[in-house]
């Protein structure tokens, strides 16, 4: 299988998920459409058969403007492909017998959007005998996929099309900077179920951008496709982009289904902003990610939330690069472990300066970071470098440890802070790695997109527990409060899983500690100096 992207939309294979997070410009061309590799045979030499191939426009007229594609499936030319071409419109290639995906886009001589363009897919192609076949333009209907809003703005769209035989399967997809595109199944049907079939496409509106996409499972290829979904049928996605310390500038959302092949939409956003998109529900999960504006030569940081369940009429909320800053684990099945112990070796990689919703940071903003390990309070080893990220040698014994990790977040006075994780627990070598009992914190204040709250305010703060306590359990849970930057500490009650306090005066700041542990004596003890400020 080839993918091919362009400027304006990211592309993804359906086995191996390829996510071009930044794009430029317009669509290079209308539309584009894979290229398989140049034509192939077995070493074997095994039986060809020519295969003719006619090429019609809307005129029932002979074309030169075409791109035609030949992908082996199975069978003995289950390898080859070829991209022939001829002038006449008629072109002959000679292929091993089998099964055999053919795809076709025809233009018009102009390329222009007044001609549009025809996609025309034969998803089973048997050759075991000289065959010829007609590709005509005449055969094919539009895709009308739109959204509900009248003075929408067409951007982009892919079509996507996967054909399986004996169990191999091949693909072939179209790209469009216009929306005038017609397909159209050729040939005889394909095994029930063979043919899987993704159209995306993307709008925008005066309120929202719209992310409209459907999947469609059978034995054929689509002629045509009308979807006009109601404005109730459709899923909303906000994205809010923080402002934290001043930041000023644009950053960049992108959005995208989260299961299969699919183009994208990046948009610009203006921080500290919001921005909505419109989606369909019957499209699956939904992944967003977020890039905040970045100095010169220096990489962006990078934030993504994938798997995002949608459902008609009801609006998810994402907020990127905001307060609270400090520890938080995956907690998603299957997740990697934040801490493994393999051997003599101990390893430590957590985003110690996750944003207030727990995304991690690509390239997260810090003055400085320490990680330290000890054993049975003997010095193991320090390093310095990324936040939350470490590896020690030790030895096989079972001991205590006390890992810590430490990030200063800034070096100015008024947004200073300081991030700090420090756990015990108790460690042995074993026969195969495993998992640390690690835990976090997380802390999630009602703070504006500057990262404030107002000043002098009865407040209730949600506080959760990840990780090895939120699993085997909690034994204990404290959580202080300074409005010093952390010279004094004043213990705060935790009432239904809210830490209730006041908060300082205007233009002051909320320090937080939380000590826990869990049932298996682990413990934690987490600061964060300045994590948010008032107003």
């Amino acid at each position: 299988m080839n993918d091919s992207s362009t400027p304006g939309g990211t592309s993804r294979g359906a086995t191996r998920r390829t996510a071009l997070r930044t794009l430029a410009a317009v669509l290079a061309s209308t539309a584009l459409s894979a290229l398989p590799p140049t034509a192939t045979a077995s070493a074997a030499a095994p039986e060809t058969y020519t295969l003719t191939i006619r090429h019609l426009d809307r005129a029932g007229a002979a074309t030169r403007d075409y791109r035609t594609n030949v992908t082996g499936i199975s069978g003995p030319g289950a390898d080859a492909s070829a991209s022939p071409y001829d002038a006449s419109g008629t072109v002959t290639v000679r292929l091993p017998r089998g099964r055999y995906l053919l795809d076709s886009t025809l233009t018009g001589a102009d390329k222009d959007e007044a001609t549009g363009t025809d996609w025309v897919v034969q998803p089973r192609l048997d050759l075991d005998h000289d065959t010829t076949v007609t590709v005509d333009a005449r055969t094919t209907e539009p895709v009308d996929v739109r959204p509900p809003e009248s003075g929408a703005r067409y951007l982009h769209s892919m079509v996507y099309v996967e054909a399986t035989h004996a169990g191999t399967t091949r693909s072939a997809n179209i790209m469009m900077a216009s929306a005038d595109l017609r397909v159209a199944h050729l040939g005889p049907a394909a095994e029930s179920g063979s043919v899987k079939e993704w159209i995306d496409t993307y709008w925008s509106g005066a309120r929202a951008d719209y992310a409209l996409g459907y999947v469609f499972t059978s034995a054929r290829a689509l002629t045509g496709l009308v979807r006009r979904p109601a404005a109730t049928s459709l899923a909303a996605v906000r994205v809010r982009g923080a402002a934290p310390q001043g930041a000023t500038g644009s950053g960049f959302v992108d959005i995208q289904p989260g299961a299969g092949p699919t183009v994208g939409l990046v948009r610009p956003l203006r921080l500290p902003g919001t921005t909505t998109f419109l989606v369909t529900p019957e499209r699956g999960l939904w992944d967003v990610g977020y890039a905040a504006p970045a100095a010169p030569e220096t990489p962006p940081n990078r934030y993504a939330a994938n798997g995002i369940t949608v459902r008609a009429g009801a609006t998810t909320t994402h907020t990127f690069d905001n307060a609270v800053f400090g520890p938080a684990l995956d907690t998603a099945p299957g997740a990697r472990p934040a801490g493994v112990r393999d051997g003599d070796r101990i390893a430590l990689d957590l985003p110690l300066l996750a944003d207030g919703e727990g995304h991690a940071p690509s390239a997260p903003r810090f003055h400085g970071a320490t990680t330290t390990l000890h054993r049975d309070g003997v010095l193991i080893g320090t390093t310095q470098g990324d936040p939350g990220r470490a590896a020690f040698t030790t030895t096989p014994g079972r001991a205590s440890y006390r890992l810590t990790a430490t990030a200063a977040r800034s070096e100015d006075k008024a947004t200073r802070g300081r991030v700090t994780a420090a756990w015990t627990f108790a460690s042995a070598a074993a026969s195969r790695p495993a998992a640390l009992p690690l835990s976090t914190v997380r802390f999630a204040p009602a703070l504006d997109l500057h990262g404030t709250a107002p000043a002098g305010t009865p407040v209730r703060v949600p506080v959760t527990v990840q990780g090895a306590a939120a699993e085997t359990g909690v034994r204990s849970l404290a959580v202080s409060l300074s409005t010093d930057d952390g010279t004094t500490w004043s213990r705060v009650p935790v009432v239904n899983g809210q830490a209730d306090f006041r908060t300082p005066g205007p233009g002051g700041s909320v320090s937080l500690r939380a000590e826990l542990a869990d049932t298996q004596g682990n413990t934690l003890t987490q600061t964060l100096t300045n994590a948010y400020r008032t107003r």
